[in-house]
């Protein structure tokens, strides 16, 4: 058995800045661009401490005071598009950041009703010479 190298305590995430992406998608835009601002403020202030020889416990909070403004601004972010989305639902075209994503080959690829699509002359043809049904002994 290895020996355990547990020497240090579990670190406490401070409470305002450890988040949870679904407690973030029940606030309301406002709230969110409020908690954003009062982020970035606190990265600008560690950053300050950073430069200036502060506490260690500072510098190891940049980390998630960064993932705190990511999380928030994914949220923004989602909650726009599902906004547009609704906008755009009953609409012919949609916007090219709204469409599937896929591949480029797929994108590119002909629709079910273009595959199946004939010629007129083509249909002519399969009218006038059917497929012959042949009786078969068993």
């Amino acid at each position: 058995r290895r020996p355990s190298f547990r020497l240090f305590k579990p670190r406490l995430r401070d409470t305002m800045v450890h988040l949870r992406c679904h407690e973030l998608r029940t606030q309301s835009k406002s709230e969110l661009m409020q908690a954003l601002k009062e982020y970035k403020q606190e990265l600008a202030a560690l950053r300050v401490a950073k430069v200036t020889n502060g506490a260690p416990g500072k510098l190891s909070k940049i980390k998630s005071v960064r993932l705190a403004i990511a999380q928030t601004l994914t949220v923004i972010r989602q909650n726009q598009l599902k906004s547009l989305r609704e906008a755009y639902s009953g609409s012919k075209y949609l916007p090219l950041d709204l469409r599937t994503k896929k591949t480029r080959a797929i994108r590119r690829a002909l629709t079910k009703s273009e595959k199946g699509a004939k010629t007129v002359r083509q249909a002519k043809k399969d009218a006038a010479f059917p497929q012959r049904k042949y009786a078969l002994k068993a």
